[in-house]
């Protein structure tokens, strides 16, 4: 056990000065006093053993034990009995007179003046050394005896060597130690350094597991020798264990559970699973806290453990067996301890500790997170689970990991919290929560909950407020014409006017999934519109003009002249997400997308919360959301938010087939081609077939241009007509959402059947030119050029670029750059058609780039590619140049280290503001040579004004390829 004794010098020095003194007739006492574990029985016995042999002294030795506590003089008996038979006559005479029972006062004294007297006659023949074992465990009378003989210790060769648990709080402390004959010492944990050397007594492993081995002694023992030993034993090959369950074997767990089952005293036992349990959430207690949770009041805080400024310090002398005397949070903030002490409690005893730990966190004011993170290991439903406050700390935390992204967790803190006995509107509105963070993940699941929580209410108010979320639930699911059933169903029961009509409205928003049901719905919005609340009245008219703009009978201008005012009305908060997605879908379709994406981002939350789908307004803003920042180019920003809701669908969740579509061909924009016809293939067919939503037309028009980029004109042109279809079976004819005819000419032009090409090109120009906007008219003048071909169709590709230029139309502007140029050089301009491709191909990389502003104006974004950029419109602008006749070069990636150094010192003083005269001039140079150099740097630069050039130097540092090697890669270029 020489082991045990690292760090005791100073204890074994004063145990010799102690020794000393007694042989030379002073008498003393010394008292060990340590957390069990820390080696007092083995310090005693090092002592008994060095004194008995070079010492000299006669050896008294009795271990107390809890089983005989209960019996007067038993620690006596055991001290005289140890007697040498040397001793032995005088032993047996002094103590021929002790009663078996505690002797009256009187009596008492003489006892203990014959026991006193028989040492010291016993002393007198041999110093004597009395060695005490575990004095808190011995009986009243003997502790009185020992107090007794080391008050007269002053004229024996006696040394009374004690050790006593240093935290055990007894009633009856009657030891009453003089400070006169003796002292104590307090044995403190071991350092990192001395447990470090216990772990690596062993054989010998590689430096890395060894040095493993000793940070997981130091960390999970708080300086325990006995705990350290114990987890050696337990310790098996590989890496250190994370869990208990992971260790080898379970000498670590029992050191510490029999402690806590037979060793401690209940109020230790107390204690000690208060500090673990506290240990076990996120949030520490304090000292005073800590005692109120393992139930030991007030009344019991004693001056010693109040600190100076009154804070409670028991937590931090704590009473558990293998904890330090400097507190229980050192050993207990490492998961294998917690474990072992929460593994040897009684399931009750747990329960009731945690729900007092996080009753005292939620009277603190503690985050929400740390109360549930205990209420989480109550059974509710056996405990005083009805008090609100428990209910209320779950929906917190749940609202709180809903705001960061963590559905997973708020699902489990709701899920729990509805296992407590709630009123029945209580209960449904955890569960209306609950659903709808299930429903991503779980459709049928979240339904369920959701019509659960429906009939929980028997009246129709009540009722009204849960129909919608089920409604648009059942929406998401593709079963339409379930939730206009619930809304109907709800809605006669119903006998308030204006509750009825927003029950109407809503109804109708989600009758636009269902091809039918939308045009009854557009009659009865009609009608409503004339008669509806003011508050009301706005989503009427928002969903009548979205289907009199789908059925090409209103222009954007007139659209806008309904929606703009309306947006500054007041509208009934239960209709504010859908009138502001109807609002939203019209301002997209009229390309006034930055306002669209306003309304969108006002109601959706941010990331990485995801946007709640029992709410029909949020899923159309959703869709609004992600195709305005595809039409203009975005496609990062469409993979970036709206991934995790995808992800979160995958298994038995929603099949959300518009957002499918957007994100996939955001993918297919950005050369993701693989990832994009996964996305779309998680979509089967037979359901597009049995669901007349629009979303579905959204997928078939996605999924056209994904095999037409790449050259399936087939099926291609099979998906626009399918497309088309859908959306004529809506009465939908617009080219503003799905231009499906543009998409079918150019397949049909591909095809060889350009006649059948003109027929659609035309129809879907009439159609643009009705609703008046640059993208919805440029779009179909390149399919129109395709069609017509020759001088006609030159000049209508001529005029769809002009068009085009005016819009936030990045992609149809490059798709139509790259025709027209493509058409020039077959009509023998090949320059002018080249200049068309190189600004696709500059385009394309701006678009592309990682630090691009997609969306802004095409002569107001500088071009800063710090690495070759890739996608489908630079693959299709490089393949137009190459066969376009343009010749192959091994440039520097495009930006400031493309430049030559005669092409930097121009636009350097180009970027001051010098004209290109007074260049030439400081530059000795030809004014056309100037003027030759700016045009090559424009090119590079991707900037088309002056005024751009010095934005351009400052973004891209000094331009040298050595300091930036990621501009300085090679890439293929075409010019």
């Amino acid at each position: 056990m020489r082991n045990v004794l690292l760090e005791r010098d100073e204890a074994l020095a004063e145990a010799a000065r102690a020794a000393e003194a007694a042989r030379s007739g002073n008498g003393r006492w010394l008292l060990f006093r340590a957390t069990p574990g820390l080696g007092r029985t083995a310090l005693l016995e090092e002592v008994v053993r060095r004194e008995a042999t070079a010492g000299g002294m006669r050896v008294l030795h009795a271990r107390c034990s809890p089983e005989e506590s209960a019996f007067p003089f038993g620690l006596v008996r055991l001290i005289f009995a140890g007697a040498g038979a040397e001793a032995r006559t005088e032993a047996e005479a002094g103590t021929e007179d002790i009663p078996f029972a505690d002797p009256p006062a009187a009596e008492e004294q003489q006892v203990f003046h014959h026991l006193v007297a028989s040492l010291a006659r016993t002393a007198a023949r041999r110093p004597v050394l009395v060695a005490v074992d575990d004095l808190h465990d011995a009986d009243a009378v003997s502790r009185r005896w020992i107090g007794y003989l080391a008050r007269r210790l002053a004229g024996l060769p006696v040394l009374l060597l004690l050790t006593e648990c240093l935290t055990e709080y007894l009633e009856n402390d009657n030891t009453a130690l003089p400070g006169a004959t003796g002292t104590s010492v307090t044995l403190r944990p071991l350092g990192p350094g001395a447990v470090a050397r216990l772990a690596l007594a062993g054989p010998a492993r590689t430096r890395k597991q060894d040095a493993d081995r000793a940070e997981l002694c130091v960390r999970a023992c708080a300086g325990n020798p006995a705990l350290v030993h114990a987890l050696l034993g337990d310790l098996g090959e590989g890496p250190p264990p994370g869990r208990l369950s992971d260790l080898a074997g379970r000498r670590y767990r029992d050191v510490i559970g029999h402690w806590l089952r037979a060793r401690a005293t209940p109020r230790s036992r107390r204690l000690s699973l208060a500090v673990a349990v506290a240990g076990d959430g996120p949030a520490p207690l304090g000292g005073r806290p800590i005692h109120e949770a393992a139930d030991l009041g007030s009344t019991d805080l004693r001056p010693a453990d109040l600190g100076p400024d009154g804070h409670d310090t028991r937590a931090d002398i704590p009473a558990d067996p293998p904890a330090n005397a400097l507190g229980l949070g050192r050993l207990f903030s490492h998961p294998l301890a917690r474990e072992a002490a929460l593994a040897a409690a009684e399931p009750a005893e747990l329960n009731a500790l945690r729900r007092r730990i996080a009753r005292l966190l939620d009277e603190q004011g503690a985050p929400a997170a740390h109360v549930a993170a205990h209420l989480l290991h109550i059974e509710l439903h056996t405990d005083r689970a009805g008090e609100e406050w428990m209910t209320q700390s779950l929906e917190d935390a749940a609202e709180d990991a809903v705001r960061d992204g963590r559905a997973d967790e708020a699902t489990a803190l709701l899920r729990h919290a509805l296992t407590a006995p709630l009123a029945p509107a209580r209960r449904a509105g955890l569960a209306l929560r609950l659903a709808a963070l299930e429903l991503p993940h779980s459709a049928d699941a979240g339904i369920r909950r959701l019509r659960a929580a429906l009939e929980l209410h028997a009246d129709g108010h009540e009722r009204a407020t849960v129909a919608p979320a089920l409604g648009a639930a059942l929406v998401a699911r593709g079963r339409t014409d379930t939730a206009m059933h619930v809304m109907r169903q709800v809605g006669s029961a119903v006998e308030d006017d204006e509750l009825v009509r927003v029950l109407q409205t809503t109804a109708a928003l989600m009758a636009s999934h269902d091809a039918i049901a939308w045009r009854n719905a557009v009659a009865r919005m009609r009608e409503l519109a004339a008669t509806a609340p003011a508050t009301v009245e706005p989503l009427a008219c928002g969903l009548v003009t979205e289907y009199e703009a789908g059925a090409g009978g209103l222009s954007a201008a007139e659209a806008m002249t309904r929606v703009l005012p309306r947006l500054k009305a007041p509208v009934d908060p239960r209709l504010r997400t859908g009138w502001l997605g109807s609002a939203a879908t019209l301002l997209q379709w009229a390309d006034r997308l930055d306002e669209a994406r306003a309304l969108a981002d006002e109601c959706l939350p941010a990331p990485p919360a995801l946007p709640d789908l029992t709410d029909i307004g949020q899923q159309c803003l959703i869709s609004v959301r992600a195709e305005a920042a595809l039409w203009v180019g975005d496609f990062r920003r469409v993979v970036a938010e709206n991934a995790p809701l995808l992800d979160a669908r995958t298994g038995q969740g929603l099949r959300m087939p518009h957002l499918v579509s957007m994100v996939a061909l955001a993918h297919h924009e950005l050369g993701h081609r693989a990832q994009a016809r996964r996305l779309v293939a998680t979509l089967d067919e037979a359901s597009a077939s049995a669901d007349s939503s629009w979303e579905w037309n959204e997928l078939r028009h996605a999924r056209a241009r994904m095999r037409m980029a790449e050259g399936n004109l087939q099926a291609a042109l099979d998906d626009y007509l399918s497309c088309g279809r859908g959306q004529s079976a809506r009465d939908f004819v617009s080219p503003v959402a799905t231009p499906w005819r543009s998409g079918a000419a150019l397949a049909l032009v591909g095809l060889g059947q350009p006649v059948r090409a003109l027929d659609l090109a035309e129809e879907e120009l009439r159609h643009a030119r009705t609703w008046g906007t640059p993208r919805t008219v440029g779009r179909a003048l390149r399919a129109h050029g395709a069609a017509v071909g020759g001088r006609r169709g030159l000049d209508s590709l001529r005029e769809a670029v002009a068009v085009l230029r005016q819009a936030p139309a990045p992609v149809d502007l490059i798709e139509t750059l790259l025709d027209l140029g493509q058409a020039r050089i077959g009509a023998g301009n090949g320059r002018k058609g080249r200049d068309d491709l190189h600004e696709a191909h500059t385009l394309a990389l701006r678009l592309l780039a990682p630090d691009s502003t997609p969306g802004s104006a095409p002569d107001s974004v500088p071009v800063s590619v710090s690495a070759p950029v890739t996608g489908r419109l630079v693959r299709a602008a490089e393949d137009a140049l190459r066969t376009g006749g343009a010749r192959r070069t091994r440039r520097v990636a495009m930006g400031s280290a493309a430049l030559t150094v005669a092409e930097r010192r121009i636009v350097e003083l180009a970027a001051t503001g010098r004209t290109n005269a007074e260049i030439g001039a400081a530059l000795h140079l030809a004014r056309r040579t100037v003027e030759t150099h700016l045009t090559n740097a424009y090119r590079k630069l991707g900037v088309t004004r002056r005024t751009q050039l010095a934005s351009c130097l400052g973004a891209a540092g000094t331009g040298n390829p050595s300091a930036n090697p990621s501009a300085a890669r090679d890439m293929t270029a075409l010019t």
